[in-house]
């Protein structure tokens, strides 16, 4: 359970990464020696672009899953500019960077990483929480190989349907762009997503114009490279359907229309999920506080406004 804490209690160190609403920054849990991923937003930013309900709704949401492949909140605190999330210290970087470096995975690497990606959603939708930001650089890969799911941003319990624009460009499903309302399903659209991805070495919908892949996702039609696998483009094309009723994960089999699908013949999904399957990649990680799988960020010494205590909507937290 996630314990409110102290500032004083935490030594920060350098960046990890950087978003929107502020940064992730390595800190050390001076009590302990721990070292945890701390997340740190600008309340002024989220004050004046409206975000208010995400960041209440991302702060809810880590609160309540407990799940081995999602990263957990440890603690929080406050002061009169941020809001601190101190996160699980994942050393091994983001998927978006491994991929980068390798190019694409294998069959039998890229379908232990999907297979992850379908427990985490299982999970969460088995909470009524739809993620709707599935991409490389939203999973992170463990020391053991394994990955875990972070930024719940973007995530929201969602009972029916939901109207808000949110995503990324090349990930965001038809029934999003077309704003008809969307749930569940937009997370199985970008589990689709990033099997091509990870058997391609790009996006199925890539282009350097944003408006031109919204054209291409809605024209729905995806070319595959000769040496894409067989069972992986059948998955694909199962899930990269604009008809909600025929999509993967959204019929009356919910999700085992995926795990039995012949991509996953012979898989070992109790395995999985006790971690006892073995992961053809670990990173290299000489300390706790490593962070050399991580991108180096400059540090900024620029202070976000302070917040008035009227104005403040965290002050309860």
């Amino acid at each position: 359970m996630a314990k409110k804490l102290q500032l004083s209690e935490l030594e920060i160190l350098q960046t990890l990464g950087t978003g929107s609403f502020g940064r992730v920054r390595l800190a050390r849990i001076k009590q302990t020696g721990a070292y945890v991923a701390l997340k740190i937003l600008k309340k002024a930013e989220i004050l004046k672009l409206k975000q208010v309900d995400h960041v209440i709704s991302e702060f809810s949401i880590l609160r309540t899953i407990n799940h081995p492949f999602l990263v957990n909140l440890l603690g929080y605190t406050q002061d009169e500019r941020y809001l601190y999330f101190a996160l699980e210290f994942v050393q091994g970087g983001e998927l978006f960077t491994y991929l980068r470096t390798v190019g694409k995975l294998d069959v039998t690497h890229g379908r232990l990483y999907a297979g992850q990606i379908v427990i985490m959603f299982e999970y969460m939708h088995s909470l009524n929480i739809v993620y709707r930001d599935l991409k490389p650089e939203n999973l992170l890969i463990c020391a053991d190989g394994y990955l875990k799911l972070t930024d719940f941003g973007f995530a929201k319990v969602i009972e029916g349907r939901t109207y808000t624009l949110c995503g990324t460009p090349e990930y965001l499903a038809p029934e999003i762009l077309l704003n008809k309302g969307h749930g569940k399903p937009v997370d199985w659209w970008t589990l689709g997503i990033i099997i091509y991805e990870m058997n391609a070495g790009i996006d199925p919908f890539s282009d350097e114009d944003p408006m031109a892949i919204y054209q291409k996702i809605l024209k729905g039609k995806v070319k595959f490279p000769r040496s894409f696998d067989a069972n992986a483009k059948s998955l694909v094309k199962h899930l990269l359907v604009a008809d909600l009723t025929k999509r993967f994960g959204n019929m009356k089999n919910g999700v085992n229309d995926i795990k039995n699908h012949r991509l996953f013949a012979g898989f070992d999904w109790v395995g999985l999920v006790h971690k006892s399957v073995r992961m053809p990649y670990t990173p290299t990680i000489r300390s706790p506080n490593d962070s050399s799988n991580f991108s180096r960020y400059p540090d900024s010494t620029t202070l976000s406004p302070p917040v008035k205590r009227s104005d403040d909507p965290f002050l309860d937290w």
